[in-house]
C-alpha cells in the first residue's frame, strides 16, 4: 500500500550559515559601525536578535530575513516575538523556529482530505501525518489538494513508498 508523510522541517545548518553570513554583512556595513547588533541561535528552537534601537533591530531582521531567502530557507517557519528591553538600553527579539504540524493544522488538513472524498487514509504520528491509499494517483492527489490549501507553515512531502 503507497504511503507518504507530510512533515515540517527546518535545515539548521542552513539557518546556521545563514546568521554567520548575515553577521558578516553586519560587522562590514558602514551604518553598523559601533553598534551592539547581533544574532545568534540559541538552540534547536529559537533564536535571539540584539540591536542598539528600533531602527537597527528593523535592520537586523530584515538582514536576517534576506540571508535565510538565499539560502532558501522559507520565513514561514520563523515567528518573530515583540522586541523587549535588554540591558544597556539595548533591544532583543526571540524568534521561534517553528517545525513539526501542530495539532489543530493536522487536524485541518485531515478534515480537507477527508471532504475531497479522496479514497486515503490519514493518520497523526506525533509532529508528521502518514497518508496512505491503494493507488499512487490518490496520493498525488492529495499532496495537490494540500498544496492548494494555501497554508502559511512550509511542508515536505517525504518517504512516498510503494
Amino acid at each position: 500500500m503507497p504511503t507518504f508523510d507530510i512533515v515540517s522541517r527546518v535545515e539548521l545548518p542552513e539557518v546556521d550559515n545563514a546568521i554567520q553570513s548575515a553577521m558578516r554583512e553586519i560587522s562590514q556595513r558602514y551604518d553598523f559601525k559601533g553598534a551592539k547588533c547581533s544574532i545568534e541561535r540559541s538552540d534547536d528552537s529559537s533564536i535571539l536578535i540584539k540591536a542598539d534601537d528600533d531602527y537597527k533591530l528593523k535592520q537586523v531582521q530584515e538582514l536576517f530575513k534576506g540571508h535565510m531567502a538565499k539560502r532558501k530557507v522559507s520565513s514561514g517557519y520563523f515567528k518573530f516575538q515583540k522586541a523587549e528591553d535588554a540591558s544597556g538600553g539595548t533591544l532583543r527579539q526571540k524568534v521561534n523556529i517553528v517545525t513539526g504540524i501542530e495539532r489543530d493544522m493536522a487536524q485541518t488538513i485531515i478534515k480537507a482530505i477527508k471532504s475531497s472524498k479522496l479514497k486515503v487514509q490519514t493518520a497523526i504520528q506525533g509532529e508528521e501525518l502518514r497518508v496512505s491509499g491503494k493507488k499512487r494517483d490518490d496520493l498525488q492527489d492529495t499532496i495537490e489538494l494540500i498544496k492548494e490549501m494555501k497554508i502559511s507553515q512550509p511542508l515536505q512531502y517525504v518517504n512516498f513508498r510503494d
